[in-house]
């Protein structure tokens, strides 16, 4: 059975863990923070599951954690910026940060990042700009899990794509999504539960269909979102490609198959053309284009809209994105967040590293 924790038990936990790796308490606060946001809002895979992840790859000296980031290059719309190996829980908010600095002087800012590792849900760094009635966009390259349509080599990351955009008196919309039909992170709930994956997910070593949650380990891959040509594959391909480009052709970090793989016990590829991990974050001010008043409104009317919309089965509503996630966070803050027995084993074992109790 799942064990319930209370949200701020967990947050409170994971900071003390990165500070113990070395983490200064603000970056550890901004980590915690970034890497529970993902359990608030449902997507456990990507939550403090991970936290044994980071701590292993500290341990192998592929993370920093008291990083000098620094920005290398910038236009007054535009900047590249070094994460200096650090966490990407704590690289990804700075250029996010940044982003929306250079929006507020000129209307829109875009930061691309080097040298960085995973970021958590790319969800987190795009709803930062609502709240300054900007819209958010947010996007990573990861290691290499995905076979493109037609290949049977893994050669893309999940890579998810995020978008925040602010209504008025209606919840913000908020997509984000990865570009394979199913994230990996999702194999991993299956696997700790035993189970098989759904039809389209994966495929073998060979290129043939599985269901087998840990095909990947027998060198097998995960499937662009599409699963096959027949059902759109290309275009999940298309869209992993492109945030591959704009997160780490564009600014310098490893891409593709080189990109550096999230798992301690794999190797770091060979010829590697570029610096770490790679994001890309964006903020538009609202009131660059058309007055921010006005524009939520429209947003309130264009949501009111689709979720109105005539549904299939009546007690099945449409839903606009954003909303699972919202419902979730809502109850989770109130009542707890559930955990697996094997997460908690996991977290209590890590605790244990540094002396800090579950």
């Amino acid at each position: 059975m799942e064990k319930i924790f209370p949200y701020s038990h967990l947050l409170s936990f994971t900071k003390k863990v990165f500070q113990q790796m070395g983490c200064a308490e603000e970056d550890a606060a901004v980590a915690a923070e970034v890497l529970l946001s993902a359990d608030l809002r449902g997507i456990d895979s990507h939550g403090v599951a991970r936290l044994s992840g980071y701590i292993r790859l500290w341990q192998a000296k592929r993370i920093n954690p008291t990083p000098a980031i620094k920005v290398i290059h910038e236009t007054p719309s535009t900047a590249v910026v070094d994460g200096d190996q650090g966490l990407g829980l704590v690289v990804a908010p700075y250029a996010m940060k940044l982003a929306m600095k250079k929006a507020e002087q000129v209307g829109t800012g875009w930061v691309s990042v080097q040298n960085s590792n995973h970021f958590g849900i790319a969800g987190y760094h795009a709803m930062m700009a609502l709240s300054n009635d900007m819209i958010g966009m947010a996007m990573t390259n990861a290691s290499a899990l995905v076979a493109p349509t037609f290949s049977k080599e893994k050669m893309l990351g999940t890579n998810p794509i995020a978008v925040a955009i602010p209504a008025g008196t209606e919840p913000a919309f908020v997509a984000d999504f990865a570009t394979t039909t199913a994230a990996n992170g999702k194999l991993e709930i299956l696997q700790r539960k035993q189970q098989h994956t759904p039809e389209g997910w994966v495929q073998d070593e060979n290129g043939e269909a599985s269901i087998d949650a840990n095909i990947l380990k027998k060198n097998g891959s995960l499937l662009p979102l599409g699963s096959d040509k027949t059902h759109g594959s290309h275009k999940g391909y298309a869209l992993g490609s492109i945030v591959d480009i704009f997160s780490a052709v564009l600014s310098g970090a490893s891409y593709g198959p080189w990109a550096p793989p999230f798992p301690a016990y794999i190797p770091m590829p060979e010829n590697m053309p570029g610096n770490g991990l790679g994001h890309f974050l964006g903020a538009m001010r609202i009131d660059a284009f058309r007055p921010a008043e006005t524009f939520k409104s429209h947003m309130d009317n264009w949501i009111g809209r689709f979720r109105n919309a005539e549904p299939i089965d009546p007690s099945i509503p449409v839903l606009i994105p954003g909303d699972p996630e919202r419902i979730i966070e809502a109850e989770r803050l109130k009542n707890g967040i559930p955990l697996l027995p094997v997460v908690v084993e996991d977290l209590v074992a890590t605790g244990d590293l540094f002396g800090i109790r579950l």
